[in-house]
């Protein structure tokens, strides 16, 4: 059985601040080796809930963050950009499930480091209508595949949302919120054991999916009114209101690509301190 692991930095073991988190500073040096370590206690739980064969897709950032060295030899990894689905690609190879793990609560959301793929340009992202994360659209994505979510890994406030959107699968928190910057930590020692039990836990639900493609809309909403107009160049995009911009699409995968469109050319328009 296949299994996928969308493994995000945010919401590994330890993280706080964005230090951590950035290529090349010291503190991310140390965290990668967190992070590869929650993503090593996954691996364990899912072979031995049943799983032949999983795949981790580097979802943070450059892509480039876990050590592969250090990686549970029974698992393989996809490293580096760019990648048509991003976060999600593989998810439409044929695997059986889908793991979030180090995943954060969303724009605008209280949470230890949130966001929606831009840092803090973006304010919020709405998919049909609901404040979504990147969980949630992920999860739209992975259903589109009948891929269930097993898991769901972070802070307190990303497994709050995620018991909206995959309100089935199973929850860890790794640290509780205090704000943005501050959370109170397990080490990783309580929290390897917690993320192997929830990942065999979670193979239960492997399989138990339909393929549904249906048609969706984003929106989403920027801190400035130059970056909306500048996402609104691409075709099918529209400005609707003064930082904010909608699109619809036929399909999932289809809503995702022009996302990432959307989000690339607004971080391209960013200017210096003022943004």
């Amino acid at each position: 059985m296949r299994i996928m692991i969308s493994a995000d930095m945010e919401g590994a073991t330890g993280v706080t601040w964005t230090d951590d988190v950035v290529p090349g500073t010291e503190q991310w040096q140390r965290f990668r080796r967190l992070f590869t370590g929650d993503v090593n206690a996954t691996i364990s739980g899912l072979f031995a809930g049943g799983a032949t064969d999983v795949l981790v897709n580097e979802a943070h950032s450059t892509q480039r963050n876990l050590l592969l060295e250090d990686l549970d030899p029974r698992a393989r990894m996809l490293t580096g950009r760019h990648k048509p689905l991003s976060m999600m690609q593989g998810i439409d190879s044929g695997v059986e499930g889908v793991v979030f793990l180090g995943y954060h609560a969303g724009a605008g959301s209280d949470g230890v480091l949130s966001h929606t793929y831009l840092e803090n340009q973006i304010t919020g992202v709405w998919l049909d209508g609901v404040p979504a994360s990147e969980g949630r659209l992920n999860a739209a994505l992975a259903a589109e595949y009948g891929v269930p979510v097993l898991a769901v890994t972070g802070d307190d406030k990303a497994c709050a949302d995620a018991a909206e959107y995959a309100p089935e699968a199973q929850l860890v928190a790794v640290k509780e919120c205090v704000s943005r910057y501050a959370a109170i930590c397990d080490p990783p020692a309580r929290t390897a054991e917690r993320l192997t039990t929830a990942a065999r836990n979670g193979m239960v639900m492997a399989g138990s999916g339909e393929p549904r493609a249906i048609a969706h809309r984003i929106e989403v909403e920027f801190d400035a009114s130059h970056l909306a107009q500048a996402a609104a160049v691409v075709p099918t995009v529209d400005q609707v209101d003064v930082r904010r911009v909608g699109f619809d699409a036929p399909t999932m995968t289809e809503a995702m690509k022009a996302f990432k469109v959307v989000t690339a050319i607004a971080a391209g328009a960013v200017q210096g301190k003022y943004g």
